[in-house]
């Protein structure tokens, strides 16, 4: 298997990676410990670099937020030497100024999902506590920005991205409440990816993409599937606009500090990590044990 260093991520859409200059492409089957990812990962050469494509759903978009292993997904990128990974997602929005097809580059998260131990590589007898007071690597996030700009998108910079659970959408209770606590999108998949991506030492930032008003803005029609779809339709060509041109603003070296977030984030004494755990996570803790 190819596991060239430095390789730059794009988790995303389906459609995602019919993008104009995408060389070289091939589908690459890994097996990890915690299961298997969304699909096979698409590498190839984009922008004169490396890059590693995984739709996040499953082509076909055949898995529920619910159901995603973000633990294979990271794992797999991983794997494959990936330092840089770019989210494209779709969310609704919670506030009137983010309107369809606006691009906010969130810099927050907060979590209403059920999800804790699906979203760490840790247990099993090694613990490790990240720092994640920061969630979304902002070099990564200022890249996006300044790409989203130069293709006259209109980009937001910053926001907090409330990760529901689904599959349902939210009642209009809950969102109501969100709007009224100031967050700024909703979403069902980004939290999940951005911890495991954190804890696998990988820099990670959101392209958020609005698709609707969710369903507190009473006049406004509520969110439906046919919504979000034919406004991801829409967004698609300048999402991928946007991605080639950040691909090309990425460094070659993983030096920023999301690429040393375990330098001192593991507690367990090594001589009491377990043989199997320790193995299963080589790709993560070989720089430091």
């Amino acid at each position: 298997m190819n596991t060239a260093a430095n390789r730059i991520g794009i988790i995303g859409g389906s459609g995602l990676y019919h993008i104009e200059g995408f060389t070289g492409q091939k589908w690459v089957k890994v097996k990890t410990p915690f299961g298997a990812p969304s699909d096979q990962f698409l590498t190839g050469r984009l922008s004169g670099r490396e890059v590693v494509f995984l739709p996040r759903h499953g082509r076909g978009h055949r898995i529920l937020p619910t159901e995603l292993n973000h633990r294979a997904n990271i794992y797999g990128m991983k794997v494959l030497g990936v330092n840089w990974i770019m989210s494209i997602s779709a969310v609704g929005s919670l506030q009137a100024k983010y309107r369809p097809c606006d691009v906010v580059l969130v810099d927050q998260f907060i979590d209403r999902t059920k999800q804790s131990l699906a979203h760490t590589f840790f247990g099993r007898g090694i613990v490790g506590h990240i720092a994640f007071a920061d969630p979304i690597c902002e070099e990564l996030r200022q890249i996006l920005l300044q790409s989203a700009r130069a293709e006259k998108a209109r980009a937001h910079d910053g926001g907090t991205y409330v990760n529901m659970e689904g599959p349902a959408f939210s009642t209009r209770a809950e969102s109501t409440t969100n709007h009224k606590l100031g967050y700024d999108v909703v979403g069902m998949t980004n939290l999940g990816e951005a911890k495991c991506a954190r804890e696998a030492e990988i820099a990670y930032a959101t392209m958020a993409m609005i698709t609707d008003y969710d369903c507190w803005k009473v006049d406004e029609a509520h969110v439906t599937v046919a919504m979000v779809i034919a406004n991801l339709t829409r967004n698609a060509a300048m999402a991928k606009a946007v991605v080639k041109r950040a691909i090309s603003q990425i460094p070659t070296v993983a030096d920023w500090p999301c690429h040393s977030a375990l330098e001192n984030a593991i507690m367990t004494d090594p001589k009491c990590f377990p043989a199997k755990t320790k193995n299963e996570l080589k790709p993560l803790l070989k720089k430091y044990f």
